[in-house]
C-alpha cells in the first residue's frame, strides 16, 4: 500500500479523535465522517481531502461564531453547533457516494469528481451563509416571497450571507482547481454552490416549514442540486 494512503488513514484518524475531543462532532458522527473521508480520497485523492477539510474547518469555525448572539434569537445549533451522524451524512454524504462511483469506476473520474466539488461547494455556501449570514445581515427576506422576514428562520436570506456563502463555495473551487488544474470548472463550482444553497433556502421556506421534510433532508437535497448543477454544466461544455 502506497505511503501516502498510510498518511492519509492517519490524518482521518488524528480529525476523529480531535473532532470529539474538541467536541466539534458526536462519536457516532465522527465513526461516519471517517468512513465519509475515506471514500472522498479514494475517489479524487489529496485534493478530495482537502476540500472535506476545508468544509469542515469553515463549517465548524462559523458554526461557533458569536454563538450567543446567535443563541439569543433561537438561531444557534443544539448542543453548541456539535453535529450528528445524520447532519455529517447530510452534508458531505453525496460528496461520498460520489466518491465511492469513482472508486468503483475510475472512468467516471473527470466528471464526477467536479461533481463532489459542486455538492461541497453547496454544503459550504449554506453553512456560511446561514450561519454568518444571521450574524452580519442586516436585512432579511423569505426566500419565496421576497418580503422581509424574520432572521434565522428557516427560508429566511440575506445579501450579506448570500455574498458569504459565495464565497466559501469559491474557495472549495479554488482547492479543487489547485489539485485537478485551473479553468472553467472554479466558475461552474461557484454556480453549482449558490444554486445549491438557494435551492437549500427555498426548500427551508416551503417544506421544511410545514414541517414536511426536516433539515438533515433540506441539506442533503442541497449538496445533491450543487453536484447535478455541476454534471450539467460538464455535459455542457
Amino acid at each position: 500500500m502506497p505511503i501516502q494512503n498510510y498518511a492519509v488513514y492517519t490524518f482521518l484518524l488524528l480529525g476523529m479523535v480531535l473532532s470529539v475531543q474538541f467536541k466539534k462532532l458526536t462519536i457516532p458522527a465522527a465513526l461516519t465522517g471517517g468512513l465519509i473521508g475515506l471514500l472522498i480520497y479514494h475517489g479524487a485523492g489529496i485534493t478530495g481531502i482537502a476540500m472535506l477539510t476545508l468544509f469542515f474547518i469553515l463549517g465548524s469555525g462559523a458554526t461557533g461564531w458569536q454563538l450567543r448572539s446567535k443563541q439569543q434569537i433561537g438561531a444557534a445549533e443544539k448542543d453548541k453547533g456539535r453535529r450528528t451522524a445524520g447532519q455529517v451524512i447530510a452534508n458531505a454524504g453525496i460528496a461520498a457516494l460520489i466518491g465511492a462511483i469513482i472508486w468503483y469506476i475510475p472512468k467516471a473520474a473527470a466528471s464526477h469528481r467536479l461533481m463532489m466539488a459542486g455538492s461541497l461547494a453547496a454544503a459550504t455556501a449554506d453553512t456560511l451563509s446561514s450561519e454568518l449570514g444571521t450574524v452580519y445581515g442586516r436585512r432579511f427576506y423569505n426566500s419565496i416571497t421576497f418580503k422581509k422576514d424574520q432572521r434565522g428562520l428557516d427560508g429566511v436570506v440575506s445579501l450579506e450571507g448570500t455574498l458569504i456563502g459565495m464565497v466559501g463555495a469559491a474557495l472549495i473551487g479554488v482547492v479543487y482547481s489547485i489539485g485537478f488544474g485551473w479553468g472553467i470548472n472554479l466558475l461552474w463550482i461557484m454556480i453549482a454552490g449558490t444554486i445549491g444553497n438557494l435551492a437549500d433556502s427555498v426548500l427551508g421556506a416551503t417544506l421544511e416549514r410545514k414541517r414536511l421534510i426536516s433539515n438533515n433532508t433540506v441539506n442533503f437535497l442541497n449538496t445533491l442540486v450543487g453536484a447535478l448543477v455541476c454534471l450539467l454544466l460538464f455535459r455542457l461544455m
